[in-house]
């Protein structure tokens, strides 16, 4: 039987080219869109799981409250006491490690000077919880030592050539100490949440050459220590979340903190699984960008919506054929078959062209993942799709698929009475007709939704590449700044200066486009008594060129001055504090003194407020400081002759700081890199639009061509009554229109829904203007009628004769 079954289906495909060329057509491209979305999700949702015990470690972070529960900060790094005193506190708590990122870092071998950015001090037992292999050397032994140092190939060949790099010594310039290669491990896979390509010794940092002054097991002020704990299999880490709390109080008391306040009304530690690092995390300060599990979400439905505008096409059009087998059909329940028996014959069509349609989509997945993977930066793989916890589903959905697509038109067919249909009369009832507009209606709505989303996600782009940031971020380089300089700055930028292509110089502890984290507690000189501000100052330290450098303006006072020597405990403000805390106008804060963490000082100025952050972040309230802790270097050229401005800048930094590599970006591709996550969704939005109302248009062509052979008769007597042209041209489209039209009507409330939620995101946004959905509604329209036209105006230009001639 079912042997049967598939030979008639292959005869059918075969009788039928065209039509099963768009029907596998149709289906393959769904499947494939599906497929590669699945293996996007896949790979999101698969971040960190490589490593043994992934389920069973947790990350500590720390919250920082202004009051009370107002969270002010969430970091997602704690002061390195903290790792050891929670695996004291805890007998649960199995192993505890940390790790360090060292920023830029210069490392020199011979001739070879490079700067490095995943350098990373980690704990001893850094590979008992991240399962890199290590290549060379001893995993457990490799980072016991200090000033013991692990490399990965690809940096040990940078350095070492094809010489053997076990116990060669290289040097970190910062510090002049030696470090000697005490293994060679294999770089994390891309689903990892941090890539470290150098690992130091952490013991080294108790060296106060590497890390100052500071003590490491009761320094709770430097929150740049990324710590990890492991917990037995299946334990419930609630029982201790529930005792945080009482630890933080028990192990740790600030200085200047209220009496009336406890240690965790203050400051708060929470436990956060690794595996859910990288979807969920977002917290201020990540080792590297994370994920969007909202976008994964997104993706997924789209790619069901994708997959059911298939299922829909493939119903269409195969009720569309339906005129086209009648006859078989007629004969087929003449010579005794019954209706079930041809409800499954073409279920098993439906399933086998399915099947078809899956095979080829996997060819097309395996040939398009290079260009996906070079778009989206992501290591996508195939094999991802062939576990067999994956692969299971996959070969069941066409199955599936084809049972869904395939029941309405098996059931619809199976209905027709023999004796009708061998005479040539068939008629559609009209629930069977409305069924099918219904399909139309979906798809359509689900096209338009995704045609709003491209225009909404591309219009914000433009508004935030275009909106005035309150500064001038073109032709500026940035740098980490070398504070081996000391005294010679001065001399390092005047001879910058004597280049007329450079324009000003200045430093600052951070850069516009990274985050804001720094803030102490801040109060205001009220009637005779300093009272604390209840909003918080987030600080940047500057010197007098930084403003300039950026262009930005002043509001009300002047700008910091290094031949003004009281400038050192002198203040500025932006316009946001101004208004946050009530004082009117950037005048009246002239003068205002405000103690700020250890420094008291009067508000010299205050600056006109500007985007330091992501257009995500709203203008948070500001204090500048005077020079203390410089780590970075920016310089505005001129937009001519950038090359001979950038080879002026590493004359100078080579005859300033010869020991240390001339690395710098410009700070408007730092700006871009804050939206590339938006810019990805964009142009995903714009190929997965396309390619749904694609599919759309194959269901509509079929719909269109399935009532246009139910009217031909019809046709021919309008022609024959004189009918043009154009008038049966409209006639057979406007029913169609109207489709499109009720898709929008359902549609654009959705999308503006959506978009809105989308929007929220951002701080500053633009609004969805009416002619964003009207544009998305007339696209669809123009799409829809050209689909039409095609049968239309074919059966319009068919000679009535032929038509009519039975009658």
């Amino acid at each position: 039987m079912i042997k049967n079954y598939l030979r008639s289906a292959f005869r059918n495909i075969k009788r039928h080219p065209f039509i099963s060329f768009i029907n596998i057509f149709g289906l393959t491209v769904g499947l494939t869109c599906c497929l590669l979305i699945v293996t996007y999700v896949i790979n999101e949702r698969s971040y960190d799981k490589f490593n043994k015990n992934a389920d069973d470690i947790y990350r500590v972070t720390r919250i920082f409250y202004s009051a009370p529960n107002v969270e002010s900060l969430h970091l997602s790094a704690v002061a390195p006491p903290f790792g050891p005193r929670l695996k004291l506190a805890f007998s649960d708590i199995k192993k505890m490690t940390r790790v360090l990122p060292n920023g830029s870092v210069s490392l020199h071998y011979k001739e070879k000077l490079f700067s490095e950015q995943n350098a990373f001090f980690a704990d001893e037992n850094f590979f008992d919880f991240f399962n890199s292999p290590v290549i060379k050397g001893d995993a457990r032994k490799g980072l016991e030592e200090p000033y013991a140092i692990m490399l990965t190939p690809d940096i040990a060949k940078k350095y070492f050539g094809d010489a053997d790099p076990m116990n060669k010594t290289i040097i970190m310039d910062n510090t002049k100490h030696e470090f000697k290669v005490t293994g060679i491990f294999k770089p994390f896979p891309a689903n990892s949440h941090m890539h470290p390509q150098i690992l130091m010794s952490f013991n080294t940092l108790r060296d106060n050459a590497i890390e100052g002054d500071k003590d490491l097991t009761t320094d709770f002020g430097n929150n740049s220590f990324y710590t990890y704990l492991m917990f037995p299999e299946n334990y419930n880490i609630d029982h201790i979340r529930a005792q945080l709390p009482d630890f933080l109080d028990k192990y740790v008391n600030f200085q200047g903190m209220p009496g009336n306040l406890k240690t965790h009304q203050v400051t708060a530690l929470t436990l956060q699984k690794l595996t859910d690092i990288h979807l969920t995390s977002h917290l201020d300060d990540e080792i590297e960008e994370n994920g969007n599990a909202t976008r994964v979400y997104i993706f997924s439905a789209i790619a069901l919506f994708i997959l059911l505008i298939a299922c829909i096409n493939y119903m269409n059009l195969s009720t569309a054929r339906s005129t086209l087998r009648a006859k078989e059909i007629g004969i087929r329940k003449v010579v005794g078959a019954q209706r079930k028996e041809i409800i499954a014959q073409f279920l098993s069509e439906s399933v086998l062209i399915t099947y078809v349609s899956l095979l080829i989509a996997f060819g097309l997945t395996l040939i398009l993942l290079p260009a996906v993977d070079k778009m989206s930066n992501l290591q996508l793989s195939i094999n991802s799709l062939l576990s067999l916890p994956i692969l299971l589903p996959v070969l069941l959905l066409p199955f599936i698929i084809g049972l869904i697509s395939g029941i309405y038109p098996a059931i619809f067919m199976s209905s027709f009475i023999p004796v009708k249909v061998l005479k040539g009369i068939l008629k559609v009832n009209t629930s069977a007709f409305s069924f099918r507009k219904i399909l139309v209606v979906l798809q359509f709505s689900i096209s338009i939704v995704l045609i709003v989303a491209t225009i909404v996600v591309f219009k914000q782009l433009q508004y935030v590449q275009d909106k005035d940031l309150g500064f001038n971020k073109d032709h500026v380089l940035t740098m980490a700044y070398d504070r081996s300089l000391g005294s010679q700055y001065e001399a390092f930028r005047a001879d910058l200066l004597k280049n007329p292509g450079i324009k000003e110089i200045g430093r600052s502890s951070r850069i516009p486009s990274g985050r804001l984290l720094d803030d102490q507690n801040a109060s205001v000189l009220e009637g005779g008594t300093f009272q604390p501000l209840k909003v918080d100052l987030k600080q940047i330290v500057v010197d007098d060129g930084f403003i300039p450098t950026f262009g930005m303006k002043m509001a009300a006072g002047r700008n910091f001055s290094r031949n003004i020597k009281t400038d050192s405990n002198k203040f500025i403000i932006n316009e946001t504090t101004v208004k946050t805390l009530g004082w009117n106008t950037p005048e009246n804060a002239l003068n205002k003194q405000i103690k700020y963490g250890n420094v008291t000082g009067n508000v010299i100025g205050v600056i006109k407020d500007f985007h330091f952050e992501s257009l995500h972040q709203p203008i948070i309230p500001m204090i500048f400081l005077p020079d203390q802790n410089l780590n970075r270097l920016s310089i505005k050229i001129e937009g001519q002759n950038v090359q001979s401005s950038i080879a002026t800048i590493q004359s100078a930094w080579q005859k300033y700081l010869p020991n240390t590599p001339f690395d710098f970006t410009f700070l408007d591709v730092k700006f871009d890199q804050l939206y590339h996550s938006e810019q990805q969704q964009g142009t995903l939005f714009t190929i997965f639009s396309c390619i749904a109302i694609f599919i759309a248009c194959l269901g509509l062509f079929g719909l269109s061509a399935f009532t246009i052979t139910q009217r031909v008769k019809e046709i021919g007597v309008r022609k024959v009554l004189g009918a043009s042209v154009p008038q049966i041209v409209t006639e057979l489209s406007k029913d169609f229109l109207k489709l499109v039209l009720i898709a929008a009507f359902f549609a654009i409330p959705v999308a503006l829904y959506a978009m809105n939620k989308w929007l929220g995101g951002f701080a500053s946004r633009i609004d969805v203007s009416w002619w964003i959905l009207a544009a998305a509604g007339i696209i669809a329209l123009i799409i829809a009628f050209v689909t039409i036209s095609f049968q239309s105006i074919k059966a319009a230009l068919a000679n009535p004769v032929k038509s009519l001639r039975s009658e």
